[in-house]
Parts: C-alpha cells; structure tokens; sequence
C-alpha cells in the first residue's frame, strides 16, 4: 500500500495484494478472514477500503462473483423509493447512473469498488442487503437473486 492522501493519515491505496496466503488456506479446506490493512515498504501499516481490497483479491484470485454488502436493497434508481431497486446493470449503465446523480452518496465507493473488481476480471459484482436473512442463499441459489448484479458488457 502507499499513501492515499497525507491529509488522512494512515489511510492506504492498494497498489499490490499477494493471495498466496489465501490460496494456502482454501487449499487446506479453510476459510480465510480478511484484515483489510496494507503495508509499505518501510513497514507503515494503512487502513486500506474493505470493499476495495475484496475487488483486488477477487480480481487476483479470477473469481467468477464478488458478492459486497450493505445496509440498503442495492441500486435504487430513486434512494427515497425502496421499491425502484435496479436488478442489473453494466458498466456503460453504471457511468450513466454517475452522470445522472442516481448513484451518490455511500453508492458511489461501492460501485466503484464493483467496476474495480470487474476491471480486475471479476465477471460480475452483487450488491445486496445484508440485513435481509439469507439473502446469499437467494443468490446463490435462486434464478431471481438479490440485489443489484453489476457486470462488464452485456451480450
């Protein structure tokens, strides 16, 4: 990691994620638990972005789906209509929602985070509601899903 900004501190930028170590767990039938933190060179530990670091290892470890968390239904095309969830969207789909304010706020990092995996070779990215029970279930193993699917060019 390397320094984000000076004005935050000890607040970390990915620039390489070695998954040797995860790779070792999964192979031992583990489950690894990641501290989302960096170092430098000279030994600085960074707070580094959770979602950030889940779309570089996913990326490294050519994951098929990143599935991130959070405390809302996914993309709303309006934040006050909790019923006008977008189901899926591609990248070309997610600039324009940029452009149009639709996503802002808290969104805007976690659909960064979503066009970093997916730039990283991610196929597509899940953005659900944790608070909802068994939700990965439903994604996982249901046609219908949960949450919003962001994902590189549709065919």
């Amino acid at each position: 990691a390397e320094v984000k900004d000076e004005r935050l501190g000890f607040v970390g930028k990915i620039t390489n994620v070695d998954v040797s170590p995860i790779q070792d767990l999964f192979e031992k039938g583990n489950i690894p638990v990641v501290s989302t933190v960096g170092c430098d060179r000279n030994g600085n530990v960074y707070n580094v972005n959770a979602d950030t670091a889940a779309a570089y290892i996913a990326g490294k470890l050519k994951a098929e789906r990143l599935i991130t968390m959070t405390d809302i239904e996914g993309i709303l095309r309006d934040k006050d209509d909790h019923n006008s969830l977008i189901p899926c969207i591609d990248l070309k789909e997610a600039a324009e929602l940029f452009e149009t304010g639709v996503i802002s706020g808290g969104m805007i990092p976690k659909v960064d985070c979503c066009i970093e995996a997916i730039d990283k070779g991610v196929k597509n990215v899940i953005i659900m509601d944790g608070r909802v029970p068994h939700s990965i279930l439903m994604e996982l193993l249901t046609d219908e899903g949960s949450g919003t699917m962001v994902m590189g060019e549709r065919k």
